[in-house]
């Protein structure tokens, strides 16, 4: 473990951070540090940067709730530049998105994988900036009353397929109810991780009541 002593910050005093969730690996955003903003993080466990616009401190969360608490900071070989790991409670974007790298430059087909999260980040995109002919862009544009009808109409398409055994059929109605419960995620400002961390709550409850039962 280096001394902050060490690192280099440029000629205006600042490093980047480069903020990375810690549990998908996933970049949510780049931001600066100047000395005393990394000994804020330090201090509080919290991300603490400087506003190069507002030319003051910059406490993530402090305003919103959405905090993020730092696992661990590294540097890379030069000791100009860091990389914080977090764990965020809220989207790391000001515009309500888990990730402040929604637009794709590019993108290679066969090298990019499929998450629920890139899934996410392309649907909220589609709701900032509306592509023409796109049937997400559709679904906002009509808003909640259209993606609560669809919601439900892929609903029933998931029992009437479950309901004939229809494996295959059922596994394809689950995808589209999917996709549109994100939209209406999306259209409501509820993000993955606010259903992951509601599911871990049922988890530890279930699993108290689990051996409750056992006892």
């Amino acid at each position: 473990m280096i001394n902050p002593d060490e690192l280099k910050f440029d000629d205006n005093g600042l490093i980047p951070a480069v903020v990375i969730d810690a549990k998908t690996q996933k970049v949510l955003t780049l931001a600066y540090m100047n000395k005393e903003s990394l000994a804020v993080s330090m201090e509080k466990g919290l991300t603490c940067f400087w506003s190069r616009s507002r030319k003051e401190l910059w406490l993530k969360g402090e305003t919103s709730g959405n905090f993020q608490h730092i696992m661990s900071i590294q540097t890379d070989c030069d000791k100009d530049a860091l990389t914080v790991y977090v764990t965020k409670a809220g989207p790391a974007c000001h515009l309500g998105t888990d990730s402040c790298f929604n637009e794709t430059v590019y993108s290679n087909k066969n090298s990019v994988p499929f998450t629920p999260e890139s899934l996410m980040e392309l649907i909220q995109g589609r709701k900032t900036n509306r592509k023409e002919n796109s049937y997400t862009t559709y679904l906002f544009e009509k808003g909640i009353d259209k993606i609560l009808k669809k919601v439900g109409e892929e609903s029933t398409e998931v029992i009437i397929a479950a309901k004939a055994g229809e494996k295959k059929e059922t596994i394809y109605e689950i995808a589209d109810l999917a996709y549109h419960i994100m939209v209406l995620m999306a259209e409501m400002n509820i993000s993955l991780y606010e259903v992951h961390k509601e599911l871990a709550s049922r988890h530890i409850i279930d699993h108290k009541v689990k051996q409750e039962k056992m006892i």
